[in-house]
């Protein structure tokens, strides 16, 4: 083979390595998309009371245990009470969801505990997230502010390079963990 084949063949196989990987890492990330801004209120926190969950059917509140609501639909309930502050709510929701390795369901476990006190329960269910979905960079956004709680401010920057390496520079999930490593007092 001469040497300019040689050239075009080694840049064709880096050009379609990078592709592939691009593909691979925009998939991913898809699967575990959630821009981390609070979700608008809805009926659930604004109307329903006592974990219940507004049917937009129905035109009431349920109860979600009731309801025959998909993951997706008991997602987005519990990730509007968990922006709420209703994080035992959030969490019997959650627990609803038929497909518990759900990185979504596992991210915002994670969430809810954290916030309602349960930093190690938490934290588990933060590091399954990413097990399941490594490019989730919200999971690792609050995994890092996570970190942060417990003192452990060399593992959340590494978590915020691990961010920003993985395209998510210009992210709530980079902006969000960066703004609290500032908060921290030895940052």
């Amino acid at each position: 083979m001469t040497p300019s084949r040689l050239v075009k063949k080694g840049l064709c196989s880096l050009l379609l390595t990078v592709l592939v990987s691009s593909a691979t890492i925009t998939g991913a990330r898809a699967a575990g998309s959630d821009d981390g801004q609070p979700p608008e209120p809805t009926n659930t926190t604004q109307e329903c009371k006592n974990g219940k969950v507004w049917d937009e059917k129905k035109k009431e509140c349920v109860d979600p245990q009731k309801s025959g609501f998909n993951d997706d639909q008991l997602y987005r309930a519990a990730r509007e009470m968990a922006y709420a502050g209703q994080y035992d709510n959030a969490i019997r929701v959650l627990k609803l969801a038929r497909n518990q390795e759900d990185p979504r369901i596992l991210n915002y476990l994670g969430f809810a505990n954290r916030k309602a006190g349960n930093v190690e329960i938490g934290m588990d269910y933060y590091r399954r997230a990413l097990a399941k979905d490594a490019n989730y960079l919200l999971a690792r956004s609050y995994y890092g502010q996570g970190l942060l709680l417990e003192g452990n401010i060399e593992a959340a920057r590494a978590q915020l390079v691990e961010i920003r390496d993985r395209g998510g520079r210009d992210t709530y999930a980079y902006s969000s963990l960066y703004d609290a490593l500032k908060r921290s007092s030895t940052y």
